[in-house]
């Protein structure tokens, strides 16, 4: 058994993350009253250090800094030392990333900040070299003590700032809903896109599926042919570059470049279940072969990695290993030419093996361009030939790289990440029609509905080894119930439409702001923070607002709930007025705005073999602007479906704001009756 000279409090926790630093020299403690009593008692300012587990530069601060007896006897003399997950605890994150944003207009992990004992912040920044990280441990802890009156006034109105932020985004509701509004937002978009690699026309690039989403459900509304186009390019360069796992499938977190070769190589839950359900929707658009072998790998992958085969999901892969950032999936060429033989020089052409893809310190990053077809022609092969070999190479090489020290996993699960992937299973099922996936969406929404359930009906956040903990956040309600619709429509099962509504009721009793008529993020159950924040711009993951926002619009139309659409609608035109200034931070909100501006159908299935029209109508044609309502019995609580089931045959009716025309029995000919733009 190893033995450890240091051991902090962290040893009890179940992060990952923490359990990472529990045998630091720093006396860290987790976050808690008992940190803050523990200031206060000793009149010491806190330091609140902020990371995740799949953090390349947290390992880095945390090798050259906090391993260090000598940087930890500073801290501890000094300060009260608290780790914080931000996956575990992203409440306490968003509180002091807008502190250090305030502070310098900018942000990232590790973020360390500094507060006085009842939690205001004062002070604080990103990553700190070693020798810069003790000069301001000093500064601050000199500070501190001298100009304590200071310290106070700019912990008061740093906090007055962060507390008054997010509010500064809403604004009187619009009375109305204008195409100009999208028109002015995707005009200022498109002066960013990188018009050769896709993306933003800068680096670092993060795919941030959202946006994605956005334009391409707006390019098929209104026929944008541009807009259309570099949602392909960006989709086909991020497939073919290095931020895909060319071998083993997934999607690391972001690019550090503008082709995106170079990712940090961490893999995240979050982005990869995203990125599953937009390569799902742009397959059922284009019918790009590229995007349903996308779809399928990065299942794959996350199943693999990701999944001890249970019905739930762990978190994050590490960037590092044997720690080196990306060593695990890079190669050098010599290693490849031992182990391809006579294949390494199509191989090497085919993923730009020391031209393109060359790294740093003679390593490869697999990347591919877009040449298929001279590689064939080359090599004198039919492209699906070609296609077989390279699959059997990268076989060969997966096997290999297998045997390789793998990055850590971070195997926590969350449930709101957990819920991102029932609905890129569903996504998938009706991109591809593998039922499996549709079973594997069922199989989470079980385990979080029997799991992760309060006493009181609500949520979990975190679980690990059969321990459920920390009460769930808005981000956790407004993707299970975002999950729940998704599943409605794809089963007809109306049971998830009264699990949907009990969650969205509970979000009403413990989540919902009477003064700004949007959803804080944490509960009036959770713990008591210095700032109660309204998460309102979309980031990496869509705001939980912009996610509630579309579910009680959903939920609205399916239910006829007027309220559920009222609250709905006041929330969006309240925040529409950001769209133009910051078109890449609202693109899920654009996503309802533009539904409210084209007629939105209601699609009514009722049939007792509802996997037939439904497979029909999502595997061939794409439909951004509809809900489906499938029957598949004859008592409902759909308004819409009442008296619509006939025993042994398919109708179907196609309806804008519950006007329906004339009922039909074929899939063909519903659609004959969408005017808007169908693919």
């Amino acid at each position: 058994m190893a033995t450890f000279e240091h051991t902090n409090d962290l040893i009890n926790e179940t992060s990952p993350y923490l359990l990472q630093h529990a045998h630091n020299p720093v006396n860290w403690r987790p976050w808690g009253d008992a940190a803050l009593a523990a200031a206060t008692k000793e009149n010491k300012p806190l330091l609140i250090s902020i990371g995740y587990s799949a953090c390349h530069w947290c390992h880095v601060m945390e090798h050259e800094s906090f391993e260090d007896s000598i940087v930890a006897k500073l801290m501890n003399d000094n300060f009260i030392c608290i780790k914080v997950d931000r996956e575990e605890r992203p409440d306490v994150d968003q509180v002091y990333m807008e502190a250090v944003q305030l502070l310098s207009g900018r942000g990232g992990w590790p973020l360390n900040c500094f507060a006085l004992p009842n939690g205001k912040p004062f002070y604080g920044g990103t990553y700190f070299r070693k020798d810069q990280w003790m000069s301001l441990l000093e500064q601050v802890s000199n500070v501190y003590q001298t100009k304590n009156s200071e310290i106070v006034e700019q912990a008061e109105n740093l906090t007055q700032g962060i507390q008054t932020g997010d509010l500064a985004l809403i604004k009187e509701p619009a009375s109305e809903f204008k195409m100009e509004q999208l028109e002015a937002m995707v005009a200022k978009w498109k002066g960013k896109f990188d018009l050769k690699s896709g993306g933003p026309n800068k680096a670092p690039k993060f795919p941030l599926p959202n946006n994605y989403e956005f334009l391409l459900q707006y390019g098929h509304l209104t026929q944008n042919e541009e807009v259309l186009s570099q949602v392909q390019l960006t989709l086909d360069k991020m497939a073919r570059g290095g931020i895909y796992d060319q071998i083993g499938g997934g999607f690391a977190r972001y690019s550090t470049d503008k082709i995106w070769k170079a990712p940090h190589f961490e893999k995240m839950l979050y982005d990869n279940a995203q990125l599953i359900g937009l390569y799902s929707q742009a397959y059922r658009k284009f019918k790009t072969p590229l995007y349903k072998t996308i779809v399928d790998e990065t299942i794959a992958f996350c199943e693999l990695e990701l999944s001890n085969g249970k019905n739930y999901f762990f978190s994050a892969l590490d960037a590092d290993s044997e720690g080196e950032e990306g060593k695990y999936y890079v190669w050098k060429n010599d290693e490849l030419k031992s182990l391809l033989g006579d294949d390494y020089d199509l191989y090497a052409e085919y993923y730009q093996i020391g031209k393109l893809g060359l790294w740093e310190h003679g390593n490869n990053i697999l990347m591919r361009v877009d040449d298929e077809k001279s590689i064939a022609d080359k090599y004198e092969l039919t492209e699906l030939k070609l296609d077989e070999k390279v699959q059997i190479l990268n076989d060969k090489l997966f096997k290999i790289r297998d045997k390789r020290i793998h990055p850590g996993l971070d195997d926590k699960t969350l449930t709101s990440w957990n819920a991102m992937m029932i609905t890129a299973y569903c996504e998938a099922h009706k991109a591809i029609g593998n039922e499996s996936y549709l079973t594997k969406a069922e199989g989470i929404v079980k385990f979080i509905l029997e799991t992760q359930r309060l006493e009181d009906g609500g949520l979990y956040h975190s679980y690990k080894k059969g321990k459920s903990t920390i009460v769930g956040y808005l981000e956790d309600y407004c993707f299970v119930i975002e999950g729940l619709i998704n599943l409605y429509q794809v089963t007809g099962n109306e049971q998830y439409l009264n699990d949907a509504t009990s969650l969205t009721n509970y979000c009403f009793e413990n989540f919902y702001d009477d003064k700004s008529k949007h959803f804080f993020f944490t509960s009036k159950l959770g713990d008591k923070l210095v700032a109660r924040k309204v998460e309102l711009t979309d980031n990496v993951i869509a705001a939980s607002n912009s996610v509630m926002a579309k579910n009680l619009f959903a939920l609205g139309s399916i239910l006829d709930n007027e309220a559920y659409k009222e609250t709905s609608r006041n929330m969006l035109l309240s925040i529409s007025e950001q769209f133009t200034g910051y078109p890449e931070s609202f693109s899920n909100w654009a996503q309802l705005y533009l539904n409210q501006l084209v007629d939105y159908y209601e699609i009514a299935v009722a049939t007792d073999k509802i996997a037939v029209p439904l497979g029909l109508l999502y595997e061939n044609y794409y439909i951004p602007n509809a809900i489906v309502l499938p029957m598949k019995k004859g008592t409902t609580q759909v308004p819409l479906l009442e008296n619509k089931f006939v025993k042994g045959q398919s109708t179907i009716y196609v309806c804008v704001n519950k006007s329906c025309q004339l009922p039909v029995t074929k899939i063909e000919e519903a659609i004959k009756q969408i005017t808007t733009p169908v693919n």
